[in-house]
């Protein structure tokens, strides 16, 4: 599973992007983000409020409830806003 990071998610959890290979708990983008936060203080304090996180799964918006598999890709990015 590879996890992409943008913008100041990137800064804090200190990489661009990371190949995982979470335990078979994890079934959605829930389970993972809890995973994840395991890693490090880093990725602990990017992922602390999901209120300002954006998941996509495959390049395509979700919820946390959403499933995850072995093979998908998973980028977590802030809040888009347009002007």
């Amino acid at each position: 599973m590879k996890i992409v990071y943008f913008a100041w998610l990137r800064e804090k959890a200190g990489v661009s992007e990371e190949q995982v290979s979470p335990p078979a708990t994890v079934k959605d983008v829930k389970g993972l983000i809890e995973w994840l936060c395991g890693h490090g203080a880093g990725h602990a304090e990017a992922l602390a409020d999901l209120s300002v996180v954006r998941v996509a799964v495959n390049q395509e918006y979700v919820h946390l409830d959403h499933p995850v598999e072995a093979g998908d890709e998973i980028a977590l990015f802030p809040p888009v806003t347009g002007g």
